[in-house]
């Protein structure tokens, strides 16, 4: 996934680089929400969604307040499929999710003409991070082959020793009453490429790294090894309007 962010930063830029020598007409404006979709290498297929509202503060500077959901799989996780044909994740006890409200700065590189080119802004911003240990249930049947003892419960590897008896798993909203909530804080920087080809309306993408920490270890996987830092590559597919 490094490689393909990479190559997304040097097109994005070599887009760039021709609108610096258009018009610098500031584009001002009061506020910008927008809104969108996460990818990172820590996530499955989309990672999460978020939401931010930017301020206007000069011409080279912005600030912004956002809030970001996403899911965070352990790299060990092993989709298998039950004697039933249901799925279910090998030995997985809890999915992991982070809120991370934040605040942060976006500093002006390239300027885009007014009603075309590519805009660069520089991104930093930090906040507190909310991890979610959410359960995850499967069904076990405790009457083995050809038995028919089947009920919904929270994975535990004592418990739960043959992989043949795992039906398939629960929705995520089975264990949602059962959250445990842990604090920890998280910091991030990168690149914002903005599309948007008129004032009002804004779309782009943005790339960068993440570091989150929390106090203990984020369970996923009791038999396998859990961390409590966390570093990550992502990139954002966002939409908005402004005014």
């Amino acid at each position: 996934m490094v490689r393909y962010l990479a190559l997304i930063l040097l097109f994005a830029l070599g887009l760039a680089l021709p609108a610096t020598a258009q018009s610098s007409e500031d584009e001002s404006f009061t506020n910008e929400l927008s809104y969108g979709v996460n990818f990172n290498s820590n996530g499955g297929l989309i990672g999460g969604v978020f939401a931010r509202s930017v301020f206007f503060m000069n011409e080279r500077m912005y600030q912004f307040g956002g809030l970001e959901i996403v899911e965070i799989k352990h790299p060990k996780e092993n989709r298998l499929y039950s004697e039933t044909g249901d799925q279910f994740i090998a030995g997985k006890q809890n999915y992991f999710f982070s809120v991370r409200p934040h605040y942060g700065r976006e500093f002006v590189l390239f300027r885009k003409a007014p009603e075309s080119g590519v805009q660069v802004n520089a991104i930093a911003a930090a906040g507190p991070s909310l991890g979610m240990l959410v359960p995850y249930y499967i069904q076990y049947n405790y009457g083995g082959p050809g038995g028919q003892d089947v009920r919904t419960e929270q994975y535990d590897p004592q418990r739960h020793r043959f992989l043949e008896n795992i039906l398939g798993n629960a929705t995520v909203f089975q264990g949602l009453g059962e959250t445990n909530v842990n604090i920890g804080a998280h910091i991030k920087g990168g690149l914002s490429f903005e599309y948007g080809r008129y004032r009002e309306s804004i779309a782009g993408i943005e790339v960068g790294f993440l570091l989150e920490v929390f106090p203990k270890e984020m369970v996923i996987i009791p038999q396998a090894s859990n961390e409590q830092l966390f570093t990550s590559v992502y990139l954002n597919l966002y939409y908005g309007r402004r005014k």
